[in-house]
């Protein structure tokens, strides 16, 4: 690559967008267009940068689809102007918001990393200048004039991950995220380390870019819990016009084996109501018939999310709910990786 890259920022909110005015001490928006002048190390970056904004800045307890459509939007209009993007997002919703975009986007070819900060961008302390300026060089990162990264990623205090694989695990520390089932793609020290070997994703070259904009939000989380209550159950499962579940199970996929309780189950998947069996553990998997408590679930065709994270989950089944897919066409796409979102194969 002879020429520098362009890199496009997209803030659409977020605490790392965040400036305090000394004065009346409240927070306002920085404004992204003067980005150089007030982070000069930037200038040290062996890119060029622009920058888009949000009308409106967000708070990360708003996004909502709608918004994940506008980020979308904003990428698939700049695509061939630029080389990578970085878009900046609140932290508390960034692991469903970065999910949901990974799967929104197919055959993508270029670098989309968010990042975001736990301290606003103006504080003496913050965090928002690391992970700005580092996301930035990952987004420009590239090997004999291609791409190091051509996925969608979340990079966070010194370590890239993979951003479908991401759960916010602190509101208070700077490592705010980790991937608990797969490691991360790059690491932040004195150097900056791709860990190639990792970084697999099979990509065609020849297929074009192609933006997914409709997601179906008529989907639920349902967490168990010991003596939660079957008139709960049978109300979450009979909300009008309710399309997917994804169920939060004990351990490797267990549930109750209750009669009435997995009558309720197999009334839904007979609606037409497409159960996910995802675990409330932070790392390791589902495993179907693992244990007596679970052979039930199998039996009546709940899908098995494996490794897959909540997050992850409810971005891949608000987007495969529109895709018009078979009950058996759902599960065998389900729990196939279509973005890395689950390991394929386990070793035991």
């Amino acid at each position: 690559m002879t020429n520098k890259p362009n890199i496009l920022l997209v803030y659409t909110g977020g605490t790392i967008g965040m400036v305090k005015d000394y004065e009346t001490k409240a927070l306002i928006a920085f404004d992204f267009s003067q980005i150089i002048e007030k982070i000069p190390e930037l200038k040290q970056l062996n890119c060029t940068i622009e920058s888009i904004c949000f009308d409106e800045p967000i708070d990360s307890s708003n996004m909502n689809t709608d918004y994940y459509v506008d980020i979308v939007n904003i990428l698939e209009k700049n695509y061939n102007n630029f080389d990578g993007f970085v878009v900046l997002t609140g932290s508390d919703t960034m692991a469903y918001t970065s999910s949901a975009i990974s799967f929104m986007l197919e055959n993508l070819q270029k670098p989309i990393i968010f990042t975001g900060s736990q301290l606003p961008i103006g504080d003496l302390r913050t965090d928002a200048k690391e992970n700005l300026i580092t996301s930035i060089e990952i987004a420009s990162a590239n090997k004999k004039g291609s791409p190091v990264i051509t996925e969608v990623c979340l990079y966070f205090e010194y370590k890239l991950y993979r951003a479908n694989r991401t759960t916010k695990i602190s509101a208070e520390q700077f490592e705010a995220f980790t991937s608990f089932n797969f490691p991360p793609l790059a690491e932040s020290g004195v150097h900056l380390k791709f860990n190639e070997h990792v970084n697999n994703l099979t990509k065609d070259i020849e297929k074009k870019f192609f933006v997914r904009k409709d997601l179906v939000k008529d989907v639920v989380v349902l967490k168990l819990f010991p003596g939660i209550s079957l008139l709960v159950v049978e109300s979450i499962l009979n909300i009008k016009n309710l399309k997917g579940v994804v169920l939060e199970t004990y351990g490797s996929g267990n549930a109750p084996n209750s009669d009435s309780f997995i009558a309720l189950l197999k009334k839904a998947i007979e609606k037409g109501i497409k159960i996910v069996n995802v675990t409330q553990c932070k790392s390791g998997r589902v495993i179907m018939g693992h244990y007596d408590t679970s052979v039930l679930l199998k039996e009546i065709g709940v899908v098995n999310g494996m490794d897959i994270t909540t997050e992850s989950a409810v971005a891949k089944m608000m987007y495969l709910l529109n895709e018009n897919l078979s009950s058996v066409e759902f599960k065998k796409v389900f729990e196939t990786s279509l973005r890395g979102e689950l390991t394929d194969k386990y070793h035991f």
